[in-house]
């Protein structure tokens, strides 16, 4: 291997680790690099805290013949035991390096973590900060089974390709940001486009797809009686009825418009794929609809805030794309078909219903759905057929006999 000394790793480091397309390749070809050049490396491990709203934050941990293991932290890890005791608590708590000899005893008094190294045979640690450019600090931490540990030199070595990884790490996290963030606030086939270039105003392309359109019932009722803080709980916990099952069957939520929500499935048009799309289409609208159930079940036959709810299903073309005015833009989509699905769940809201579809999207699962009747809607000058689950007809039947 070229690359074996630390003013090498340095330099192929700042030349942006190219040979490495995926952050956990850049952790292992730096231990490769390292282990030729003498370094006894046993564990390494890199700590990135990242933004969002899940992820407090990654860790790549390498070891030899095991290659990269990346896993991702939740906020409450920050409260535990194990992280507080920790010596990466401890490079967070002060931004400077941290080193136990664990072959003398450091720190195992204090750290449940070193005596598990121990427990292996490490006899060292070392812990550096990494610094970013914006005044935040990640952590790199080695070890190393040598006896009688690192020696000077090896430290010297570590020491010294530190910021050049430090600024690596930046760029990769900095684009993982950016990408969480797309995923998190468009979704990820518009965050996508996005990073690809698609940013004019204007730029948009037609897209075969099924529409879901769902909106809350008595949702202005609701914010007049409770608090604001109330109707956001209310809210989320809605919204964590949808989103799942949308994105699980293959859809993207694209938009949340107070309490109703947007969200495509894209129909390739190809065979049996085209099939498949509208049955995971309906097995979303199903896991809803029992999601949203089990919730209200959860909150007691007493409570008066039962939520209710319509979806729409509708499949047609639409323009999906940049709209908006000056530097504010919206990555969307528009189009009659998006209007059809917003008059078909107003239909929905009248007859008592939680699904119902158009009968552009019902022919392609004729057994699942019957007729309710033709509806004259605004902004079409043909009345419109629509139909409902024949599961909810049946349950609406019960009902009313009861």
């Amino acid at each position: 291997m070229a690359a074996t000394t630390s003013s090498d790793i340095a330099e192929w480091l700042v030349d942006g680790a190219r040979s490495a397309q995926r952050p956990e390749q850049v952790l292992e070809q730096i231990c490769e690099k390292l282990v030729a050049g003498g370094l006894p490396l046993w564990r390494t491990g890199v700590f990135i805290r990242t933004l969002h709203p899940d992820v407090m934050g990654r860790s790549f941990i390498w070891r030899p013949g095991a290659g990269v293991v990346v896993a991702s932290a939740g906020f409450d890890i920050l409260e535990s035991d194990t992280y507080r005791t920790s010596p990466i608590a401890t490079i967070y708590e002060t931004g400077q390096p941290v080193r136990h000899r664990i072959f003398r005893g450091e720190g195992l008094n204090r750290s449940p973590f070193l005596g598990e190294l121990r427990d292996e045979g490490a006899t060292d640690y070392i812990g550096f900060p990494l610094h970013f450019t914006d005044g935040s600090f990640h952590a790199a931490t080695c070890s190393t089974k040598q006896e009688g540990g690192f020696t000077d030199k090896n430290i010297e070595m570590l020491a010294s390709i530190m910021p050049a990884l430090a600024r690596v790490a930046e760029i990769r996290a900095l684009r993982r940001v950016t990408t969480n963030l797309l995923d998190t606030y468009v979704g990820s086939r518009a965050g996508e486009r996005i990073l690809a270039g698609q940013i004019r105003r204007g730029s948009a392309d037609a897209l075969h797809a099924v529409i879901w359109l769902s909106d809350m019932r008595g949702f202005t009722s609701l914010s007049d009686r409770v608090s604001s803080q109330a109707v956001v709980n209310v809210l989320n916990r809605y919204f964590d009825c949808q989103v799942p099952p949308i994105a699980k069957h293959g859809g993207e939520v694209l938009k949340f418009m107070g309490d109703g929500l947007l969200a495509i499935f894209p129909v390739s048009g190809a065979g049996d794929d085209t099939a498949d799309v509208y049955a995971r289409v309906l097995a979303a609208a199903r896991e809803t609809r029992a999601n949203v159930e089990a919730l209200n079940k959860a909150q007691g036959p007493w409570s008066t805030d039962r939520i209710r709810f319509g979806i729409a299903l509708h499949v047609g073309e639409v323009l999906y794309g940049n709209i908006g005015g000056g530097n504010r833009l919206d990555f969307t989509c528009i189009g009659p078909a998006v209007n059809l699905a917003a008059r078909i769940e107003k239909v929905a809201g009248k007859l008592g219903r939680t699904v119902v579809a158009s009968a552009e999207f019902a022919q392609h699962l004729p057994d699942e759905w019957e007729h309710i009747g033709e509806y004259a809607l605004a902004g079409f000058s043909a009345r419109q057929t629509v139909l409902g689950l024949r599961d909810e007809t049946e349950s609406l039947a019960a009902a009313k006999s009861a």
